[in-house]
């Protein structure tokens, strides 16, 4: 994933916001998480095709699984745990579905592969079945690691049909190769790809580097660390990015969804702060909108909006957690400050590895202890 080696759990419950202040109950609300399958092998993201009722489930050990009417079916959907490296920061990180999978059948993949580099793959399946062509796999973009951590990992196709990818910076600790900031370099950026226009992909004409020589054209965001999940509001036409922070922040980033271009400061800046001795300079970078220390928590689990029917009070909330506290934490983002930031009491969740959306727009949490989550209203 993103982090470090299982560390002992400190749950932190209770009301709280993220600067560690009180915060007024939302009226009408309350949330639970449900459990609704167990038993994965380090589960790391839940997603679903449109329209399509199941839930597919990535293992970090290279297997997607599907979870149909309540249960696991036996048959992974697909396997590929002899292509990667598992373990750590690596594996089978994310699966992203094409819009039109229901009428092509195609879907992406991003993994570490034997030598702990990035790929990212598409496969075929028959739309509807239970098990994929394991054999269909097509080549769509790899690049280099030169360490084994910060291999960010998300794959998300945006309202704007585009596949996004998440890189982080190469790994190591304070971006030694100083990619976050390279714009001739992939890592610590967030990459968007045309895959319909050309195989293996095209490059937008509208990223804001296309065409500019020295300067990768498929960058769309720049000067992160570790994006492990980002997240579109497809409402608000909004980009979430949680980026993993260093030694002392962890931060939130809210972005327009139609406008590439900004920089995210990492490595000039952990979060808010400057990095490093000396001071930086912030002009021209984008700064999180929220953030908590590692007196917190130890790194970020971004989430999503909700944007489902099961809870309306929360409508609107952008939901994460933290990989060592196991707390769940949301925020409203009004368009110029966070509003009703709290922390929800829904007990002891252990180490959240990921979040995840179904087809509906319901919300799902997984953890290491191999368990899905679903968000629903409090009894």
């Amino acid at each position: 994933m993103k982090r470090i080696a299982p560390l002992l759990l400190v749950m932190a419950c209770g009301g709280s916001g993220p600067d560690g202040t009180p915060t007024p109950p939302i009226t009408g609300a309350g949330v639970r998480l449900v459990e609704v399958a167990r038993g994965f092998e380090q589960p790391l993201y839940v997603t679903a095709p449109p329209g399509d009722a199941r839930l597919f489930v990535v293992e970090q050990v290279g297997r997607i699984r599907v979870v149909q009417n309540g249960a696991v079916v036996q048959a992974p959907f697909l396997d590929v745990s002899a292509k990667i490296s598992s373990g750590g920061e690596q594996g089978l990180l994310s699966v992203a579905f094409h819009p039109s999978y229901a009428s092509n059948g195609f879907f992406y993949v991003y993994y570490t592969d034997r030598a702990g580099d990035t790929r990212v793959e598409r496969y075929h399946a028959a739309p509807g079945a239970s098990t994929a062509d394991a054999a269909s796999a097509q080549l769509v973009l790899a690049v280099a690691q030169p360490y084994a951590n910060h291999n960010g990992g998300l794959l998300m196709f945006g309202p704007d049909g585009k596949l996004y990818v998440g890189l982080g910076d190469g790994g190591s600790g304070g971006d030694p190769h100083g990619n976050g900031q390279n714009p001739a370099t992939l890592l610590g950026k967030i990459l968007r790809l045309d895959v319909d226009a050309a195989q293996p992909y095209a490059i937008p004409a509208d990223n804001p580097f296309a065409g500019q020589a020295g300067k990768r054209g498929e960058i769309w965001v720049t000067g992160l660390r570790n994006p492990w999940r980002y997240a579109f509001d497809r409402d608000a036409g909004l980009l979430y990015v949680a980026d993993v922070g260093q030694n002392q922040w962890e931060e939130v980033n809210v972005l327009p969804a139609a406008t590439g271009g900004q920089n995210l400061g990492w490595n000039l800046m952990e979060s808010m702060h400057c990095y490093g001795a000396g001071g930086c300079v912030q002009q021209g970078l984008t700064l999180p909108v929220l953030e908590y220390s590692h007196d917190d928590g130890c790194s970020i689990t971004g989430g999503f909006v909700y944007r489902g029917s099961a809870v309306p009070a929360v409508r609107g909330h952008y939901f994460y957690s933290d990989y060592c506290r196991g707390w769940l934490r949301s925020f409203r983002w009004t368009g110029s400050a966070v509003a009703d930031a709290r922390q929800w009491e829904v007990g002891d969740l252990g180490s959240v590895s990921s979040f995840g959306e179904d087809a509906a727009r319901e919300l799902y949490v997984t953890t290491t202890s191999g368990r899905v989550l679903k968000l629903a209203p409090a009894q």
